[in-house]
């Protein structure tokens, strides 16, 4: 199936500084190309993958699981590490669990996290229903865009998979487990108003990392696309502050890079 407009993985040779975007489930690159630009003008290697199953259609969700998306990015990490010397993982909403599972599983390779609105479980009785539903319902409901931003929208599918949303469950529990290996520094950003996510999954994950430099900040104007909506730039000025923080050099590169 073609891919649709705006769909399109995004990739910018830069700096010897990397950084793996992770997009959400059902969604696609576009809700975090702003963010991969920013940080692409501003001289760091950038890898934004399309994950299997997602920015055709709905349907084609159906043949693929957590393992697929998973090693989407896994290879994506594997090609930056051969690229940059300073690798940093980043993701929104099933997008930072895959990179706190990067974190976790690949150790010292990951220099740094920054997660926008992490989600680590399905909540309500929906979730207890998937084991059998997913047998005899193909699909419900969407759960994309969700923007506060007026004129902002989304591009992600108008249905979710249930054969998918049910690995999805899996990975989330299997992904929680891990928190406790995952060790490097960790930027939490959390819209105050989320209508996809609660706030009990940020706290959850900030529970159970081992981490010991964290920062958590709360993005007021935003509901859970925040790389969409108000709080857009301080997403990207707050990330590339972390980035500069642990990679000194990379500032220095990126202010060249800016002129």
């Amino acid at each position: 199936m073609p891919v649709l407009p705006g769909a399109e993985p995004f990739r910018h040779e830069g700096g010897e500084a990397g950084v793996l975007l992770c997009h959400g489930f059902t969604g696609s690159p576009q809700s975090l190309r702003p963010w991969a630009e920013y940080l692409a003008e501003r001289g760091l290697t950038v890898a934004l993958p399309l994950l299997p199953g997602h920015g055709t259609r709905w349907e084609d969700m159906q043949l693929t699981g957590w393992q697929d998306w998973y090693a989407e990015v896994d290879r994506e990490l594997r090609a930056l590490r051969e690229r940059c010397t300073r690798v940093f993982v980043a993701g929104l909403s099933m997008g930072a669990t895959l990179a706190l599972r990067l974190a976790a599983k690949h150790g010292d390779a990951v220099d740094g996290i920054v997660v926008v609105n992490p989600a680590n479980r399905m909540h309500g009785l929906a979730a207890y229903a998937l084991p059998v539903a997913h047998h005899v319902v193909r699909a419900t409901k969407g759960i994309a865009n969700d923007i506060a931003k007026e004129g902002s929208v989304e591009l992600g599918y108008d249905r979710v998979p249930l054969r998918a949303a049910h690995s999805l469950r899996a990975f989330f529990r299997l992904v929680d487990g891990e928190l406790p290996q995952v060790t490097q520094p960790l930027l939490v950003l959390r819209s105050a108003q989320d209508h996809v996510v609660p706030a009990a999954d940020a706290a959850r994950v900030l529970s159970r990392v081992s981490s010991t430099d964290v920062q958590e900040i709360v993005l007021e104007q935003s509901y859970h696309v925040a790389t969409l909506d108000h709080d857009a730039d301080r997403i990207f000025e707050e990330s590339l502050a972390f980035i500069g923080r642990l990679a000194p050099v990379i500032g220095k590169e990126g202010t060249a890079a800016r002129g």
